[in-house]
């Protein structure tokens, strides 16, 4: 009886991580060079230039901050002579973990002027070498490490014991924790601090509490009300009319004729596959001061261009736009699940359609 590939390499995975991290450490460049592509810093790896590889910049530049991430290849490595199991997945994990999180916490703690931040040069002292951004190994480098360490949480059980999924569900959030949680806490962080740059919760209350946020002027003549009631209102807005017509949608592709349901499909999905920036320039072309419906409502009835759409009726028209096509998934599902015959009887007790839908189709489908 033939076994898999994986079946009789079980830890092949482990060890393909735990040399792309060596590679990272020797074969790469450990930081981003300005004005110069990665691949092009390649021939000064083994010197001891900006472009030398890890291993070289830790032991002979200084820098020894980076050992943390050889020292966590190190434990996997014993990792990955043992068996698929518990024990494995422990090394796994620790190695992985502390490897990654050490260099991340080295990455934003020091920076290309010493420490980054100015408690740490008071207590410490300051540092004798610096450090750049992160280049082509350190991505690789840390990239190991999180899957190695991705690798350890299923060999401990989680995930049902999946490596690929564990290393996708780690590897999405770590993106997603990179590229979205911490730019906006970092911008956010900006309302806790007062002129001085320091931290000041009276100054974030000062700065939430003002009438640009919660204004009601608009209810007494003025402009505009304040950020916090638009915002809610926008959402109302949004949500009512997104659930009024992903609800219409469903129902024409569902109970309408069946040549609807093909064009409804393509049109469900396309504004969500479209990048948010092609709908936004889109939707700009259409209905902007210079666009399409304005020209022909200028031309053709004498109705001026004005700039309605750069504000909340634009903002309005792209929600609903963006989030219809969700709506139409879930509603369709809903739409589905109510039984034809349960309106065909009504039809057939001289129920019209109109009364057909009010009594039997609607109140089943509103807990959707």
């Amino acid at each position: 009886m033939r076994t898999s590939a994986g079946a009789r390499r079980p830890n092949a995975p482990v060890w393909a991580c735990i040399a792309a991290g060596l590679i990272g450490y020797l074969a790469l460049p450990w930081y981003a060079i300005q004005d110069t592509v990665w691949y092009e810093a390649i021939p000064q790896v083994f010197g001891e230039g900006e472009g030398a590889n890890g291993v070289t910049q830790s032991l002979l530049q200084n820098r020894s901050w980076l050992i943390v991430g050889l020292f966590g290849l190190a434990v996997c490595a014993l990792g990955g002579l043992l068996r698929p199991g518990r024990a494995q997945g422990r090394l796994l994990f620790v190695g992985g973990a502390v490897g990654a999180v050490g260099l991340a916490l080295s990455g934003f703690l020091i920076g290309a002027r010493g420490w980054s931040f100015a408690a740490l040069n008071a207590y410490l002292g300051e540092l004798p070498v610096h450090q750049f951004g992160i280049g082509a190994g350190g991505s690789v480098a840390v990239a190991a490490l999180i899957l190695l360490a991705a690798f350890g949480l299923a060999r401990l059980g989680f995930f049902k014991g999946d490596l690929f999924v564990s290393a996708s569900v780690i590897g999405c959030g770590v993106l997603m924790a990179l590229f979205i949680a911490y730019p906006v806490s970092k911008a956010l962080s900006g309302a806790l601090l007062d002129e001085s740059g320091r931290w000041s919760f009276i100054a974030f209350l000062a700065r939430i509490g003002t009438e640009r946020v919660w204004g009601l002027g608009c209810l007494s003549g003025a402009v505009r009300c304040g950020v916090a009631w638009n915002t809610l209102v926008l959402a109302l807005l949004t949500a009512t009319g997104t659930t009024f017509l992903g609800t219409l949608m469903a129902l024409m592709a569902e109970r309408g004729s069946k040549r609807w349901q093909g064009p409804l499909r393509v049109l469900a999905l396309l504004p969500i596959i479209t990048p948010p920036f092609v709908v936004g320039l889109g939707l700009i072309l259409l209905f902007g001061r210079a666009g399409v419906v304005n020209q022909l409502l200028e031309t053709h009835f004498g109705i001026e261009p004005t700039r309605w759409f750069y504000g909340m009726p634009g903002v309005l028209v792209a929600q609903l736009f963006a989030f219809t096509p969700i709506a139409f998934m879930i509603m369709r599902g809903v739409v589905q699940g109510v039984s034809p015959s349960l309106e065909e009887a009504a039809q057939m007790l001289r129920a019209d359609r109109r009364r057909a839908f009010f009594t039997i189709t609607l109140p089943l489908i509103k807990p959707g």
